[in-house]
């Protein structure tokens, strides 16, 4: 299959609206052991409590981390971006918060994310957009998508809200469509084919 190859050093879930359940769903029967990161960015209102975090934790196999300032990137760990800050990767070793304005209404924003893993992975990069009520995240797969990454939609048949994957199955080029069902066995996959 085009889209699983074993260049796979990050994958960048994006969402809004919905999203939450699918990414649960995903981690309950992620495999314990993966040779890459994921990187999980979902629209939340700020001041924001440990609650999202406790709840991932409580569910994943694998280490769950809310990034900070300056964090270290490792694989076989999942993180999560927290409220009110948007990610940008410096290097393939380190992430860092900014607190600049929204962008799409947001922040953090999934574009801005996107755009910057971008430019530092490559084709070593995956951007999963999943169900949301705005366009962040679709001009980001763009870019994704321009630097030979690859780009995983979520079927808006499946989505609680429709609207963002939508607009990027309708705009741009993607690689997969995913369903809440299958999402995990394509990340699965891609830890085989290592």
């Amino acid at each position: 299959m085009k889209s699983l190859n074993s260049n796979i050093e990050l994958i960048i879930i994006g969402g809004s609206a919905g999203s939450l359940q699918v990414i649960l769903e995903m981690i309950k029967k992620l495999v314990p052991q993966i040779d890459f990161s994921i990187v999980v960015v979902i629209h939340r209102k700020a001041p924001s409590n440990n609650v999202l975090l406790n709840l991932l934790r409580q569910f994943s196999p694998i280490d769950v981390v809310e990034i900070e300032d300056k964090t270290e990137i490792e694989n076989n760990k999942l993180y999560i971006v927290p409220a009110d800050y948007h990610l940008l990767f410096e290097n393939k070793k380190m992430m860092s918060l900014d607190s600049s304005e929204k962008m799409n209404y947001s922040r953090p924003s999934i574009d801005v994310t996107f755009k910057s893993a971008a430019e530092i992975y490559g084709e070593n990069l995956i951007g999963v957009l999943l169900s949301g009520a705005n366009t962040d995240g679709v001009e980001g797969l763009e870019y994704i998508k321009r630097n030979n990454g690859k780009v995983w939609v979520q079927d808006p048949i499946t989505a609680e809200v429709m609207y963002m994957p939508k607009q990027a199955i309708e705009k741009i080029e993607y690689d997969l469509v995913i369903t809440p069902e299958n999402f995990v066995d394509y990340i699965n996959q891609l830890q085989m084919y290592k």
